[in-house]
């Protein structure tokens, strides 16, 4: 069974019906206490094109969400009320908010919403059995959240960052209403088929971020599908490493050094090229004013740090060879920053891997997480890329080629 697609609720008719909408509000926050903030309000903005479709419709939204990683129970720095403060101002319709999730609030507040108002429930997470392994402790829950839309209700998930997760919210929900995929669901879905069944080539591949084990089943996949994988970021010392560089008192997965060799060995088997920095910013210690200098990647302990020196960003020369290949190529999809981005001694690296992207003739995607982030954070705007998912770690689940909860969850 194929996913049914937002465009045929819309068919039937929502006009005094309660849609429960799973959408992506986890958003970085800033500032502390009653000052807390968005950061970042891409997530947000991504949301509102099917909550708008919805509601002009006539539907009477319950909109789920999660924020962070709270412990199954309320924290106020995990609320979604900052969240929702931003929506409201970038919203053309009512929006409310329930201090709870399937409380005496939300199911007043449910109960009251008019045609074409959107009510937004608190951080899921607060209720233990959103993220439980006990599947009977999830389904009471997804019970529970079918319930606030009375007899008639239907669920649309329009919330990619989470189709990787197997919670009530994504999965159980979608077997206790009718269910559809969102709008914004379906295109990242078409967003990642262009990548993974026919991409145009030249294909290439910008892996940064901090950890190489958080990209070990991503790279296994797309050897033999992309042209040219290019790595930055903390995770590129154990590439260094692997190749017997000395990488001083830089990030370095000592476990997965073997798993590394082989995966250079594999790329030149199957026609995949890795190319690696020349030169790195190597500093005293990682901090925003930390003295530092470029050192070519193959002399990192002869810095003037020594072995306490650490590798905070990609070289100028690195940088440029990497804006060259982007330049190059058909298809580009990034996921990762180049180095600590928010400092900016080390954010050159990244800023010049994005506006590279933005310079491209190709189809550039930026794969979510830090890497959306960091685009907005230098000053670039979204429309200036091919296309900027909201899922950082749904994105590389998909293209490991791993089958991802929430789709299933619609296709059944």
């Amino acid at each position: 069974m194929t996913a049914r697609a937002l465009d045929e609720l819309l068919a039937e008719g929502v006009r005094g019906r309660h849609v429960l909408v799973r959408s992506d509000l986890n958003v970085p926050l800033e500032g502390e206490g009653a000052s807390l903030a968005v950061a970042d309000d891409g997530r947000i903005r991504a949301s509102l094109p099917v909550l708008h479709k919805l509601a002009e419709a006539g539907a009477r939204v319950i909109v789920m969400a999660h924020l962070g990683r709270p412990k199954g129970e309320p924290e106020e720095r995990y609320s979604l009320r900052p969240a929702v403060v931003r929506l409201k101002e970038l919203a053309p319709f009512t929006v409310k908010f329930a201090e709870d999730t399937v409380g005496d609030g939300a199911k007043s507040l449910a109960a009251d919403l008019q045609d074409g108002e959107v009510l937004v429930l608190q951080n899921l997470r607060f209720d233990a059995r959103e993220t439980s392994k006990d599947d009977a402790q999830r389904q009471a829950f997804a019970e529970e959240l079918a319930a606030l839309t009375g007899g008639n209700g239907a669920y649309v998930d329009d919330a990619f960052g989470a189709v990787h997760r197997k919670h009530a919210s994504v999965f159980d929900i979608a077997a206790k209403l009718p269910a559809f995929q969102g709008d914004l669901v379906r295109t990242e879905l078409e967003v990642l088929t262009r990548l993974t069944d026919a991409p145009q080539r030249p294909y290439v591949v910008v892996l940064g971020g901090s950890k190489v084990s958080d990209k070990l089943a991503v790279i296994d996949n797309l050897l033999g599908r992309a042209d040219y994988i290019l790595v930055g970021g903390g995770m590129v010392f154990t590439f260094l490493a692997a190749q017997g560089y000395k990488v001083g008192a830089s990030l370095l997965e000592e476990d997965q050094l073997d798993t590394v060799r082989g995966y250079l060995a594999k790329a030149k088997e199957s026609g995949c090229s890795f190319i690696l920095p020349t030169d790195i910013v190597v500093a005293e210690k990682f901090a925003a004013d930390a003295a530092h200098e470029v050192v070519r990647a193959d002399e990192m302990e002869g810095s003037r740090f020594g072995a306490s020196g650490i590798g905070l960003d990609i070289g100028p020369d690195s940088a440029e060879a990497f804006a060259q290949q982007i330049h190059s190529a058909n298809t580009v999809f990034w996921n990762g920053p180049m180095g600590v981005f928010e400092f900016d001694a080390f954010a050159h690296g990244t800023r010049t891997v994005a506006k590279a992207l933005t310079g491209s003739d190709g189809f550039t995607v930026v794969g979510g997480g830090d890497s959306a982030s960091a685009v907005r954070s230098l000053g670039f705007d979204d429309n200036a890329f091919g296309h900027i998912s909201t899922g950082g770690g749904a994105s590389l689940e998909y293209l490991e080629g791993k089958a991802l909860p929430g789709l299933i969850a619609l296709d059944r």
